[in-house]
């Protein structure tokens, strides 16, 4: 299995990715900020979102399962069940005229 960043350095590098890029990008739910997993919104500013949750492949290297697109109420309500079941649970959001999420770039080399 490969090391994990904290959770708190990954948000923020993940946020600071997704600026460059034009998009805007925030924590809006923040877990334990050593080892809380992170779920990441992403608006399609059309009343749509999208959301990626982490799991392991078969290697041990974290991939990202989407879900939806689907009404953003339908999505707020999945998180906040997720909440609800993990208090040290993170939740980015992007906002993203092109939907991008920026999750498949090399940001934990």
């Amino acid at each position: 299995m490969t090391p994990q960043l904290k959770a708190g350095f990954w948000t923020s590098a993940l946020i600071r990715r997704a600026e460059s890029g034009g998009a805007f990008a925030a924590v809006v739910k923040r877990g334990d900020k050593d080892a809380g997993a992170c779920l990441v919104k992403v608006r399609h500013l059309d009343g749509n979102a999208a959301l990626y949750r982490p799991i392991r492949n078969m290697k041990g290297e974290r991939v990202w399962l989407p879900k939806g697109p689907e009404t953003e109420a339908e999505i707020d309500a999945y998180i906040n069940s997720r909440v609800d079941d993990d208090p040290d649970l993170w939740v980015v959001e992007i906002e993203d005229r092109e939907g991008r999420h920026f999750l498949t770039e090399p940001i934990e080399s």
